[in-house]
Formats: C-alpha cells, structure tokens, sequence
C-alpha cells in the first residue's frame, strides 16, 4: 500500500489524562537523499516515566535493532507520529521545502500538540504553532529526536520494500531509492519508473537520454 501524504499517529493507553501542554516532541525525516520514493518524518513526545534504552541516530543501527525500537517507541511514547510528502510533492516544492511539509504533518498530527519542537538539523519548517529549536546532529544528541530518526526511517523502508513489488526491475528492496552504483545501473538500464523523482539530476539525465531528438 503506498504512502499518502497526511499522517499516522499513535498514544499510549496512559496517555488520554495527560495534560494538553508543555509537551516537547523530537523531528527528524528520512530520505531527502534517495532519488525515488517519498520523504518521511515523524515527531515523537517520549514518557519519562517509561525511558527506552539504545536511543541513537537510526544509521547507526541495523535494520533488526531499528524495528525493535520502533515498535517500543509506538508503545511507550506518550505521543508519536508518521507523515509524508509525495514524489509529486517533492518534484513540485523541491525536496527541501517537501520535507519541511512532511515535518509540519507530523508535529501538526500529534496529540497533544507539543509547547516545543526540537528538530534534527538547522532548518525548520514555518506555521507550527509552537516553540522551535534546531540542533544539529540532534539525532544523536537528543532521544526524542533520536526516537523519530528511528520512526521515519523504518516507515520510509517499509514503504520502499512494497515499491520493490510493484517495481522489481529497479531492486528498491536493496537500495531503498538512495543513489548506490547500483540503483544508477539499473536506473541506466530500465529508465525511470513513476516512483523516481524526476527533479533529481540523475533521473533527469536519463529522462533527457530517452527524449527524441
């Protein structure tokens, strides 16, 4: 099933006695690099009360350990959410303001909405409604960002692993749409699917090799 573009969000069964402020949820997103696919974030309110051990920038860990700590940070979060931007989304903004909106659809999906978002990088996306901060390397400093690197990237592959069976030719299971010499390779051989991104200099130039003259 392919993404679309608003969010999922999740509580805890504690959660629905919480107070509605004060909360600070962690940003991050996955896949402003590959050149097919969307781009994913996620925001997520971690429970102090219910700490998750082996929070880290989800490149740091294998694929094994970021499923298991996805699934515990949807179960102990006080309050987490998944959105997207589209292939068309990111060919019409361009991929750094889709995934500004993919951020803005996750913060703006959880409840309750947060007093503070502290978001991975320097940039933050406008019109949130709360308190920003940006911290570089945030996900490996903070666990709550830490916590969403996580949520992303395991939504973002999962979606990447069904475009494999629609699209076999360009092997999406094993590269995940990021520019390995081997997605080039294929991508040089088959031609662009639906799901590359055409404002993407690498699928532009094939899409330019397959124009008549």
């Amino acid at each position: 099933m392919l993404p679309r573009s608003r969010a999922e969000s999740g509580r805890s069964g504690h959660e629905r006695d919480l107070p509605q402020g004060g909360w600070t949820c962690g940003v991050d997103e996955a896949g402003r690099g590959p050149l097919a696919g969307p781009v994913f974030a996620a925001a997520v309110i971690l429970d102090p009360q219910a700490p998750i051990e082996g929070l880290r920038d989800s490149k740091q860990l294998s694929a094994a350990r970021r499923e298991a700590l996805a699934a515990q940070v949807r179960e102990r979060a006080l309050a987490w959410s998944v959105a997207s931007a589209t292939v068309a989304e990111i060919d019409a903004l361009n991929i750094l303001q889709a995934t500004m909106l993919a951020m803005r659809r996750a913060i703006q999906a959880l409840d309750p909405q947060p007093a503070l978002a502290r978001i991975d990088g320097n940039r933050a996306p406008e019109g949130l409604g709360c308190a920003v901060q940006t911290l570089v390397r945030g996900d490996a400093l903070d666990p709550a960002i830490s916590a969403a690197s996580i949520l992303a990237k395991v939504a973002r592959d999962e979606v990447l692993r069904s475009l494999h069976a629609r699209w076999p030719a360009w092997r999406f299971d094993l590269h995940k749409g990021y520019p390995t010499a081997a997605h080039l390779a294929l991508l040089r051989e088959h031609g662009a699917c639906p799901e590359h991104r055409r404002s993407f200099a690498p699928v532009r130039a094939v899409l330019a090799r397959e124009r008549p003259e």
